[in-house]
C-alpha cells in the first residue's frame, strides 16, 4: 500500500515537472518569436500565373496590394500572409484595367475593405471594367477613398514613400481605346536607401517618355518589376540604363505570347540585373531594413 502511495506521489511529481517544462518552453518560444520580430519592409511578387500582383507589408504593418492577377489565386496568397481575422487593406493600386491585372482585385475587394484605392481612371468597354466600377462604388460607400493617379503625386505610408510617375495627367473617364497598357500607373516605392519600381504593362514609347520627363535619379531603383511580363516591346535599353536595377522580376505564367521574350531577356542581362521569374521561382520575396535588401528563400 505504501508502495502504491509512493508511486502515485512520484507520478504526480512527474506530471508537475512536465507541466513546468511545457510552460517554460512556451515562454522560451515566446521570447524566440519576440527576438525574431523585425521592422523590415516585405515586398512579395506573387506567382499568380500570367499576370501581375505584389503584396507589400510595411515596417508599421501597413498592407498594400498592387494589382491582383488574372483570377482568384491572389485571394489564397494574401490569406496566407494576413491574420485570419484581418479583413482590411490600407492601400490598393490598380496599374490598369486589364484582366490579367484587375480580375484578382475584384475578388479581393469583395472580401476585404480598402482604405485607399488608386487607379488611372481610364475607361474600358468590357464586362470586367463594369464590374470594377461596381466594386469601387461599394468600397466608396464603405468609406474607401478613391484616387485617380497622376504624375507628381506622393503617397506616404509610415516610413515609406510611393511616388506616382505615370500617367502624366489625369485620365479619369478617358477611353483607353485598343489598349490601356501605356496608361499604367507607375509607382516607385522608396524605403530608406532601397527602392522598387512597379511598371504595369508600359511599352518602350512610355518608357522613353518617362526618361525624358524625369531625371534618371528618379527612375533609378534596386528592384524593377519588368514591364508587360517581359514583352519584346518593353524593357528598352534607354529605360534600363535609367533604372539601373540590381534585380529584375518578371511576373509571368504559361502564355501564348512568348513572354518573356528572348529580346527582353537579353536586354535585362546586358543591364547587369539579376533576373527572377515567378513561373520559375514561384513567389519572389524581398525584405529591406532601409539599408540592405535580402532575398527570402
Amino acid at each position: 500500500m505504501a508502495s502504491n502511495n509512493f508511486l502515485k506521489k512520484y507520478e504526480k511529481a512527474i506530471y508537475i515537472f512536465i507541466a513546468f517544462l511545457f510552460v517554460s518552453n512556451f515562454f522560451a518560444w515566446q521570447e524566440v518569436f519576440h527576438l525574431c520580430e523585425n521592422n523590415n519592409l516585405k515586398v512579395s511578387f506573387l506567382n499568380v500565373g500570367q499576370g501581375d500582383s505584389a503584396f507589400i507589408v510595411t515596417p508599421q504593418n501597413h498592407q498594400i496590394l498592387i494589382d491582383g492577377g488574372p483570377d482568384s489565386t491572389v485571394v489564397g496568397k494574401i490569406a496566407k500572409q494576413m491574420p485570419f481575422w484581418d479583413r482590411s487593406l490600407d492601400l490598393i493600386i490598380l496599374s490598369h484595367p486589364e484582366k490579367d491585372h484587375m480580375q484578382g482585385l475584384l475578388d479581393i475587394l469583395k472580401r476585404y475593405k480598402a482604405d485607399y484605392i488608386v487607379w488611372s481612371g481610364i475607361k474600358k468597354q468590357d464586362a470586367e471594367y463594369l464590374e470594377w466600377l461596381k466594386v469601387l462604388v461599394k468600397q466608396k460607400n464603405s468609406g474607401a477613398k478613391i484616387i485617380t493617379a497622376e504624375q507628381g503625386q506622393e503617397i506616404k505610408v509610415g516610413d515609406l514613400v510611393i511616388d506616382i510617375l505615370n500617367p502624366k495627367e489625369n485620365l479619369f473617364g478617358r477611353d483607353a481605346g485598343a489598349s490601356s497598357n501605356d496608361t499604367s500607373v507607375i509607382a516607385k516605392l522608396v524605403y530608406g536607401k532601397n527602392s522598387f519600381l512597379f511598371t504595369g504593362d508600359i511599352d518602350a514609347k512610355a518608357e522613353e517618355d518617362l526618361c525624358k520627363a524625369s531625371p534618371y535619379t528618379s527612375l533609378k531603383s534596386d528592384v524593377l518589376k519588368v514591364a508587360h511580363h517581359g514583352s519584346k516591346f518593353s524593357s528598352s535599353d534607354i529605360f534600363l540604363q535609367a533604372v539601373s536595377p540590381k534585380f529584375a522580376v518578371i511576373e509571368v505564367g504559361k502564355n501564348t505570347f512568348g513572354h518573356p521574350t528572348p529580346e527582353a531577356i537579353s536586354r535585362l542581362q546586358n543591364s547587369g540585373a539579376q533576373i527572377f521569374r515567378t513561373d520559375q521561382s514561384c513567389d519572389i520575396v524581398f525584405n529591406s531594413d532601409g539599408q540592405n535588401l535580402f532575398l527570402s528563400k
